[in-house]
């Protein structure tokens, strides 16, 4: 892999021995070629399974790169969406928890009292 890849992954986290690696018969056109070599790469992250399989170029080094940066990709969207969740989770909770303005309360103590007085005027069936 070349050092882009490798800082991209130590910056993740992420190590080595983490990748489950194969190398596997691709499929598709390409006739002899594709039936005959193992040009396709099969990368499986184990602590979080997700899975990548690239079989864009003839050549296993090409694919073995690319594989690699797709991962790569892959596991820094997923702490990107985490880091979002997480923050929004924050948000969530410091709205919910800040005190109501003046004007809120006020707004919100007429409609229960509006909400009183449509309940007040009802009865019980047949009560005529």
């Amino acid at each position: 892999m070349n050092g882009s890849i490798d800082a991209r992954l130590e910056a993740l986290g992420m190590r080595g021995a983490d990748v489950e690696e194969k190398f596997v018969r691709g499929s598709g056109p390409g006739g002899q070629k594709i039936n005959k070599t193992s040009s396709t790469v099969w990368l499986r992250h184990r602590p979080t399974g997700i899975e990548v399989r690239c079989q864009r170029e003839r050549s296993q080094a090409a694919n073995r790169e690319l594989a690699w940066s797709e991962l790569a990709s892959k596991l820094e969207e997923r702490q990107r969406t985490a880091v979002a969740a997480q923050k929004g989770e924050r948000e969530k909770n410091r709205r919910r928890q800040r005190q109501k303005s003046r004007g809120q309360k006020a707004r919100m103590i007429e409609a229960k009292k509006h909400r009183s007085g449509i309940k007040s005027n009802r009865g019980r069936p047949g009560a005529d």
